[in-house]
């Protein structure tokens, strides 16, 4: 369940990422209306407007959460309306909110985020250790997330979304609830 590695995708020139047309309707609600896009190999993109614009609809449907009523979607070369689990094997995702199991510990979550990308037990260790660290909160990696506060429970999941080196990073308000610091 590895993603492809860069290289093959730079190699082909393929779009890490690229939507034609994509269309969402709720009853008589467009929230998308024809969405393209092309983003490049090692690019970063911000789709910002005002609350309701379909930034979180476009979200959804580009990491197979939600599908389009039109258009189509490639992620690293994978369809997300045909080839939805390859397509999830290339990204990683931090929501508006933080999905974390309270009960777990900071590392315990993210062993478990590893293994459910099929890591390997080791592995997924490892890139535990070393999230917490990255994210500074190896002190309370051995606390259950229920005694995290807000900030510390929102860097834990941007942890967790990186925890299997994706090609294709979705962050969607990622610097909601993170402290001026911890925002940079």
């Amino acid at each position: 369940m590895q993603p492809p590695n860069d290289s093959s995708l730079r190699a082909t020139g393929t779009p890490i990422i690229e939507a034609r047309g994509l269309v969402k309707r709720y009853g008589d609600v467009t929230a998308l209306d024809g969405l393209d896009l092309t983003v490049p190999q090692g690019s970063v993109l911000a789709l910002l407007g005002p609350n309701g614009a379909g930034k979180t609809t476009a979200v959804s449907i580009l990491t197979t959460l939600m599908e389009p009523d039109a258009g189509s979607a490639t992620i690293a070369g994978a369809d997300v309306i045909k080839e939805p689990g390859d397509a999830r094997k290339r990204i990683g995702l931090s929501g508006q909110y933080a999905a974390v199991d309270e009960h777990l510990t900071g590392f315990e979550n993210l062993d478990l985020i590893g293994r459910l990308y099929r890591l390997g037990a080791k592995r997924a260790k490892g890139r535990a250790r070393d999230m917490l660290e990255r994210f500074s909160l190896t002190d309370a990696a051995d606390r259950p997330v229920n005694t995290y506060s807000g900030g510390m429970r929102r860097r834990l999941d941007l942890a967790g979304a990186l925890i299997a080196e994706p090609p294709v990073l979705f962050l969607d308000e990622p610097t909601t609830g993170l402290d001026p610091r911890s925002r940079t």
